[in-house]
């Protein structure tokens, strides 16, 4: 059984705007019944542990999927996610893989949370698959290779674009922009067209453009580790 990390962000401040971010559902929701579907282990952290905070947004009526609305009628999932353990108590040698999924709150806090960034740097080290979806290919932005270049140098590269971050009027608010940090880190970024799904494998790094992509990100981590 494949034991699959899922790192949730615990940020729920929109910048200086007085709104509420967080996780992403469908980012969360679409990936976990993935791996619940396939058989895999799958363990949830998070920075404070505990509850998450949810994007109200992505609770939002428009934003619903098959997979929100089996969220929502499963009182299971809903506790096991109520109840993340602590990030720092994750070990890369537990876990055959690591999942991020988006929302804002990872560009605050798991971009530049030292575990994070020592438990991607480890898995990629010991060959096991990082995938992130939407704004969490945010929390590449640090870890290193051995060799001191960053994780996404050469690297075939997606997150949420430049023009989807506009289209939903946070250019200003977010700390930096995923797609522009991707590019400036040395990655080979590309997108189609604006919430289109779109999923990029490259080795151990898997990424997805947005929440379109969630379930297809989710698939193709299973298939790296099949």
């Amino acid at each position: 059984m494949k034991k699959i990390l899922m790192v949730l962000t615990s940020h729920d401040q929109l910048g200086d705007t007085g709104a509420k971010t967080g996780f992403w559902l469908e980012e969360f929701a679409a990936p976990y019944y993935a791996f619940k579907d396939a058989g895999a282990h799958i363990t949830l952290a998070s920075p404070l542990g505990g509850q998450p905070p949810l994007d109200p947004k992505s609770d939002d009526p428009a934003s619903q999927t098959e997979a929100t609305r089996r969220f929502k009628a499963d009182p299971a999932a809903q506790a096991v996610l109520a109840s993340t353990l602590k990030l720092k108590d994750m070990s890369a040698t537990d876990f055959d893989a690591v999942f991020y999924p988006g929302g804002h709150g990872p560009l605050w806090d798991l971009a530049e949370d030292a575990n994070s960034i020592a438990l991607i740097e480890n898995m990629l080290n010991v060959g096991k698959p990082v995938a992130a979806v939407c704004h969490a290919p945010g929390v590449l932005r640090h870890p290193k290779t051995p060799a001191g270049a960053s994780v996404v140098t050469g690297k075939q590269v997606t997150g949420f674009t430049n023009t989807e971050e506009e289209a939903v009027g946070l250019t200003k608010v977010v700390p930096f922009l995923v797609e522009d940090m991707l590019v400036q880190q040395g990655g080979v970024y590309s997108k189609v067209a604006d919430w289109q799904p779109y999923v990029v494998t490259d080795g151990l790094l898997i990424t997805g453009q947005n929440p379109a992509s969630s379930e297809p990100v989710a698939q193709a981590l299973l298939k790296a580790l099949a």
